[in-house]
């Protein structure tokens, strides 16, 4: 079993498992990708172990919380993540700044003969090395930005492109959200704004610089969720490749992409609200009229006509640089196999 040393977040590929000791709410915040969330103190306990310090000193915190800290531990260490572990696991521990917390927890599992050891900065570190290598990564990839009107399948052609074996930065996924007034995913919330950069420095980590990364035509936010501020000025400066599609085509595809927002019919209708403003009342009430009734064809159409594509190719020029010189790739209709040619043609434009 090696020595206990520092370990910087860029080293974390040499261990075999993350383990957060953080409390549920921290980890659910951020964590680092794949990490296994076991606590030294939940919530409730740290919430506990807080009052004691600032109430009766840190001799009363200390005593009270690891009478806490030891029970969890014993929990952990009976449980499926570490119950049936071999001598050769090699587990990496992080707590919030890399203290008494990630500690204590490595300090146990080495009694056991592990050769746990603890991540030098925490949770603070691993943020840091986020950002950084963001600003590092961004600047180096050979992106190529795949855009269209509304209703396009760009991000269908994302996941056939993927399934071809091209690197994908698939920004809506990590988002949680379809970017458009109407994006939001059905029962899923999206992440906090730190996850969202740590899963796009995540898939950034993992490409090959040499090779194109191709990734959607993305305003600056998506949904409640802004772009890192390196990656939009990347790809407004990136070329462009546009998914041509006939207003037809789009319809049928945002009416089977978009299906399940006749589910809620009420909530798809206050959401429209945000429109009048826009498109004025009169217009907004009859969408709103046709979301209650369910008439998606009906509403869908007027969306296209009057919403999304009068202002498509105004505010693309505007956001990509490139948008003069972008290739297109013509579709007739975007069903799984025209999507599929889709792809192969974007492919085959290098």
């Amino acid at each position: 079993m090696s020595q206990p040393r520092p370990v910087r977040p860029e080293d974390r590929h040499a261990f075999d498992t993350f383990i957060d000791a953080r409390s549920p709410s921290e980890f659910a915040l951020d964590h680092i990708p794949g990490a296994i969330n076991c606590p030294v103190l939940d919530d409730e306990e740290r919430r506990i172990v807080g009052t004691l310090y600032h109430q009766q000193g840190a001799f009363e915190a200390r005593r009270v919380g690891g009478a806490m800290v030891a029970a969890n531990l014993a929990r952990h260490l009976q449980s499926p993540v570490m119950a049936e572990r071999p001598i050769k696991w090699r587990p990496l521990v992080y707590c919030w700044r890399g203290g008494l917390r990630s500690g204590s927890m490595v300090q146990w599992m080495r009694l056991v003969g592990w050769d746990a050891q603890q991540l030098a900065g925490g949770y603070k570190s691993f943020r840091k090395h986020v950002v950084t290598q963001i600003d590092q990564l961004v600047p180096a990839i050979q992106l190529r930005v795949i855009v269209g009107a509304t209703g396009s399948a760009k991000t269908r052609v994302l996941e056939a492109l993927a399934r071809r074996g091209a690197q994908v930065l698939d920004l809506e996924a990590a988002a949680c959200h379809k970017g458009s007034l109407l994006g939001a995913w059905p029962g899923v919330p999206q992440p906090s704004q730190k996850h969202f950069e740590t899963r796009i420095a995540a898939a950034l980590e993992a490409c090959d610089p040499a090779r194109p990364l191709y990734v959607e035509g993305e305003s600056p936010r998506i949904g409640r969720l802004s772009v890192p501020q390196p990656l939009v000025e990347r790809m407004r400066a990136a070329d462009c490749i546009e998914i041509r599609a006939t207003p037809e085509a789009r319809l049928a595809y945002l009416l089977t992409d978009y299906a399940y927002l006749g589910d809620d019919r009420e909530a798809l209708a206050e959401r429209l609200g945000a429109l009048k403003e826009m498109q004025g009342k009169e217009t907004v009430q009859r969408w709103q009229q046709w979301a209650r009734e369910g008439s998606l064809p009906l509403l869908f159409g007027e969306l296209m006509a009057l919403h999304y594509d009068p202002h498509y190719e105004r505010s693309q020029a505007r956001h990509f640089h490139a948008w003069a010189t972008r290739r297109p790739v013509e579709v007739s209709a975007l069903g799984p196999q025209d999507i599929d040619a889709a792809a192969e043609a974007v492919l085959a434009l290098g």
